[in-house]
């Protein structure tokens, strides 16, 4: 089992091996395979890949991400003209549903709102508009109602499991309740986490899914 100082270590590593991002504005601390991310980038894309970075290192449990983005002055925006594009940005993604979803920005900062069918709608939402020049970040609270309850999600996850290259099926376990997942189980990585836990919110019908999934050997 990694040390702490070890999982820094690879972590800062792992940081430096992206081109993309200025290492040295962002600071790293660990504690109980726990990492936090502090510092800044100069943008919200930089942010979200520092925190992957992190995650695809081994022996990080979970990671606290703290890092402040400052846009340099070139990519700041008014609010409306950052609101204008996330609008235009839904209608192109999601030309079925966009009229679903409200569009709040202050201060750059940009809320999701609204409801969707399903969970890949959300996802593509919170995508269209993190790349928008001057979005300093983005809380999606966009709510999933599914227009047909879903059935056998249960088998239909499980499945999934076992199809993937990626997932050792035999060590997670599927609950559901209704439109609700509950994942348990141990993987060998945070990448396999996230990939179980994206898995699930797949399945047709399913609107929250609780990935109480360990990191072990």
């Amino acid at each position: 089992m990694k040390s702490d100082s070890e999982i820094e270590r690879d972590v800062r590593d792992e940081l430096q091996w992206n081109p993309d991002l200025n290492a040295g504005d962002i600071a790293v601390s660990v504690r109980d395979g726990i990492v936090t991310l502090a510092g800044f980038t100069r943008s919200y894309t930089d942010r979200l890949e520092a925190e992957a970075a992190a995650k695809r290192v081994a022996g990080v449990h979970a990671v606290a991400n703290d890092i402040e983005v400052r846009l340099p002055t070139i990519d700041q925006r008014p609010d409306p003209e950052i609101a204008r594009d996330a609008v235009a940005a839904l209608r192109s993604e999601l030309p079925m549903s966009h009229d679903k979803i409200k569009v709040i920005v202050k201060d750059g900062w940009t809320t999701l709102e609204g409801t969707a069918e399903w969970q890949y709608q959300k996802t593509i939402a919170e995508n269209a508009v993190r790349k928008i020049k001057g979005v300093k970040g983005v809380t999606n609270v966009i709510q999933l109602r599914p227009a047909v309850q879903p059935t056998d999600i249960q088998r239909r996850i499980q499945e999934a499991f076992k199809r993937s290259a990626t997932l050792d099926a035999n060590r997670i376990s599927v609950e559901a309740r209704g439109s609700e997942v509950i994942l348990n189980g141990t993987v060998r990585s945070w990448t396999e986490r996230e990939e179980a836990e994206r898995v699930a919110w797949s399945a047709p019908g399913v609107t929250h899914v609780e990935d109480r999934i360990v990191i072990g050997l």
